[in-house]
């Protein structure tokens, strides 16, 4: 089955240019960090280092990506340690 990717429309882009994007969140790489997606003309934005939002290219990709693998590993280890510290 071939997968086509959905490109947006003229009326897509002057909705968005009339009225402003209408973005979603898509990811949450971490509490602070997210990935969002306009849903009428879908351009991607993410959260950078200050808080301000940015466009998603495959750097921020790897990046969030990255950050995220790291965020669920601390997660995980501070679950553990306080599993080990309540059942002593």
């Amino acid at each position: 089955m071939e997968r086509t990717t959905v490109k947006p429309t003229f009326f897509s882009k002057m909705y968005c240019n009339l009225f402003g994007h209408d973005y979603h969140v898509t990811k949450k790489v971490t509490r602070h960090v997210k990935e969002y997606k306009c849903c009428h003309c879908k351009k991607e934005l993410t959260t950078n280092s200050n808080g301000k939002l940015t466009e998603l290219t495959s750097t921020f990709k790897d990046i969030n990506n990255v950050l995220e693998f790291m965020y669920h590993k601390k997660l995980s280890r501070v679950q553990q340690k306080m599993y080990n510290t309540s059942a002593a």
